[in-house]
């Protein structure tokens, strides 16, 4: 893996690591004891999410440019494991602690309720409307022209990335429901219902760039082997691995409901 140290990508990253370093000891000051090791498992979140950023978008940048499957392998770390791992983080109230006292009262009104960002979000959120966007986003940019559009400029490039960050915050976050929770949380078979359509989506598209009897992009190649045999195992990719992490989060929903403390029965 040959690391490209992009300073448009990598100081976003390093001010990411400080401000929320640094978010994250004020809070931590200000908690109490049992609240410790929730915080720790939260630093480590935030950490491993932005340590999948820097190798998604600085380690595999130039093999991205070069082949079908590292630039799959892209957008899998950053649709489906760094952006899920970042909200399991609860990022939201560190991010706050982080900033100076005015910033931070300025902020907190945009999301008191009735506020237009908190309206936004709210329907943003929603899981008809963020599944849609997830899965618009997914297929629009692996139609060929705008991949290879893509490839060949570096500020779309930049931007495809963007796209699939933001689609995936939006899609992630009625399952794991961080701060600030706009809405009532979705009822449990809504979420696995949510899930499960999400990972045929993301699979139908993975099972169409393994079977494809031709490459279909411009820019799909490999040294060793064939553009189409690279591009079959992208989509392998995107097909097996895509849906053992949308299968993953089924799992963890039901485990969560089944673990959940029952309330005791009315006489």
């Amino acid at each position: 893996m040959d690391w490209r140290w992009r300073p448009e990508v990598t100081l976003p990253l390093a001010l990411a690591v400080i401000a929320y370093a640094i978010g994250w000891a004020r809070l931590a000051a200000r908690s109490p004891a049992r609240r410790r090791p929730a915080l720790v498992a939260r630093l480590a979140s935030s950490l491993a999410g932005l340590v999948v950023l820097a190798v998604a978008l600085l380690g595999l940048h130039d093999a991205a440019h070069e082949r079908f499957l590292p630039h799959m392998t892209q957008h899998l770390l950053l649709m489906m494991v760094a952006v899920p791992l970042l909200l399991l983080a609860d990022p939201l109230p560190a991010v706050l602690w982080a900033l100076p006292v005015g910033a931070r009262h300025r902020t907190g009104a945009w999301l008191t309720n009735g506020a237009p960002v908190r309206t936004a979000w709210r329907a943003l959120t929603r899981l008809p409307v963020a599944w849609t966007l997830y899965a618009l986003v997914l297929w629009l940019w692996h139609w060929p022209v705008a991949y290879d559009a893509a490839l060949a400029s570096g500020w779309l490039h930049d931007l495809e990335h963007l796209s699939f960050a933001a689609a995936a915050v939006v899609f992630w976050w009625p399952v794991i429901a961080p701060a600030p929770r706009v809405a009532a949380p979705a009822a449990p078979v809504a979420r696995v219902v949510y899930l499960v359509l999400a990972a045929f989506s993301s699979s139908a598209l993975g099972v169409l760039l393994a079977a494809s009897p031709a490459p279909l992009y411009a820019y799909a190649g490999a040294p060793t082997g064939s553009p189409l045999e690279d591009q079959a195992w992208g989509g392998v990719l995107m097909w097996a691995v895509g849906g053992a992490i949308d299968m993953a989060a089924v799992l963890a929903v039901v485990a969560r409901v089944v673990g959940a403390p029952r309330a005791a029965p009315v006489p």
